[in-house]
């Protein structure tokens, strides 16, 4: 079993990997699926596998980072390329497809390399390292999954708990992919919980902001899975992990850390970003000569780079919610589109600066560590120890503090508020009002999406449902 999980693993880990210098230890043509992974280090090209598969287009590398943004209020479109024309609107089926994508090839790759690694002869801190990134890995890839396809423990609709097929073993072929039902959403966050408390165990601190960024770190999984248990209304759990995240990131309480008015635009064209806990690294020989101008994020949401298709600009609703000295506002600027009416904004969070619309992705910064905190605090009645955590951001972006008297309903709205201005064209909107229960609220003219409705879930592909008889598919789609 284990030389046939090799050489069906080797050609995509090598194919994948984006250090080369992992692999020129000796001349290409003689690698072997015995050489490499004959040791610990070979497996570190299917860490970097695992790793490559999430700046896809239709994982981070696109569809994750705006997808979430168009289908809730943060974003409009101003030029029909027939491009998220669905998701604005809320269509029926028109959602966010990542059963088909390679969430599943990455939650394999790991499974291979957890399956494999302790019997293979190496340093033991590399198999730690190596495990601890497959843990978190799969935890992430679980975790889109999870947000996407089934409701959060505890906000189901009609009972309906049903998530996504857990496998924690590897697959080797069509013959070894038994036909599994949908597990229920308790089963997958208690996994996604394992796997991440796992990884904390296992992975090196390292310093945010830093090269280290580009792969999972015990800062990183920290913050994964405070993430994690604010989900799943693991309230006190979610404050304790955000604050041990911060502690081991360097963040202090009063939002020493963090990016200033002065260099929070830049960060995000500075590579890595300066707040990165964790971030997918994307190099110009990731992509071929037309995949910039056809897919990047860098292309639809801004115009900076000649052939940019610039096809989103911010929603009105949003740039109004920006306060007067908000640095976040000039996360936007006035421009033009031919054929756009009204007033629109490039992005420049998302311009392109590494060249040819190429850049990398943040994905937890240590912003997201107070706004959990502040809203698990929040949740567990320490309204005093939530508005010091806004405050501490809040000093960070240019603004004063939030009233003191700032309580209940109008302090939760305040949290949700910070959360849209600070990870705007991030990827959060839709889950944010999604796990709480909330109507995903609209832009324009579109009518809000109640949570009851169908439509907050994704269906599950036709061709899975057909191949796949224990599949059931979520409910309202026939």
């Amino acid at each position: 079993m284990k030389n046939y999980i090799k050489i069906l693993t080797l050609g995509s880990a090598l194919a994948f990997s984006s250090c080369e210098d992992l692999l020129d230890t000796e001349p290409k043509q003689s690698l072997t699926p015995a050489t490499a992974f004959a040791d610990a280090n070979g497996y570190q090209s299917l860490a970097l596998t695992i790793y490559g598969r999430a700046r896809g287009f239709g994982n981070y590398g696109q569809t994750l980072m705006i997808a979430p943004e168009i289908m809730a209020d943060n974003l409009r479109i101003i030029a029909n390329t027939g491009r998220y024309i669905g998701q604005e609107a809320n269509a029926d089926r028109q959602h966010i497809a990542l059963w088909n994508t390679n969430h599943y090839g990455a939650i394999n790759d790991a499974n291979i390399l957890l399956s494999e690694i302790d019997a293979t002869p190496g340093d033991q801190a590399l198999k730690d390292k190596l495990k601890g990134e497959a843990l978190f890995m799969r935890a992430f890839f679980y975790f889109d999954l999870a947000r996407v396809y089934g409701y959060e423990p505890g906000k189901e609709v009609n009972g309906w708990n049903k998530s996504v097929v857990i496998r924690t073993e590897p697959v080797i072929g069509f013959s070894g992919a038994d036909l599994k039902p949908r597990s229920t959403n308790r089963e997958l966050y208690d996994l996604m919980e394992a796997d991440l408390q796992a990884a904390i165990g296992l992975l090196p601190v390292a310093a945010k902001g830093t090269a280290n960024a580009y792969r999972a770190s015990k800062g990183a999984a920290e913050a994964l899975l405070a993430r994690v248990y604010l989900y799943d209304s693991k309230f006190a759990e979610a404050a304790a992990m955000a604050s041990q995240a911060m502690a081991t990131s360097g963040l202090a309480n009063d939002g020493t850390g963090l990016l200033t008015p002065a260099n929070y635009v830049a960060a995000f064209s500075t590579f890595p970003n300066p707040e990165s806990l964790f971030e997918i690294e994307i190099r110009s020989n990731d992509w071929s000569t037309v995949d910039g101008v056809n897919n990047s994020v860098a292309s639809l949401a801004a115009n900076v780079l000649p052939s940019a298709q610039f096809i989103l600009t911010v929603s009105n609703e949003l740039y109004a919610a920006y306060e007067t000295g908000d640095i976040r506002k000039a996360t936007w600027t006035e421009t033009t589109r031919s054929g756009a009416t009204g007033v629109v904004y490039r992005s420049n969070k998302w311009l392109g600066a590494k060249g040819d619309f190429l850049q990398n992705l943040p994905i937890i910064r240590g912003a997201e560590l107070y706004l959990i905190r502040a809203e698990a605090r929040y949740r567990t009645g320490d309204e005093a120890g939530s508005r010091a955590d806004l405050n501490a951001l809040r000093s960070k972006r240019g603004l004063g503090a939030v009233d003191a008297g700032l309580t209940g309903a109008n302090l939760f709205a305040q949290i949700l508020k910070e959360r849209r201005l600070e990870f705007a064209l991030e990827g959060h909107r839709w889950y944010d009002l999604k796990r709480n229960g909330l109507p995903i609220s609209k832009a324009g003219s579109f009518q809000p999406v109640p949570y009851a409705d169908y439509r907050i879930l994704a269906p599950l592909p036709q061709d899975q449902l057909t191949l796949n008889t224990a599949l059931e598919n979520n409910p309202g789609y026939k």
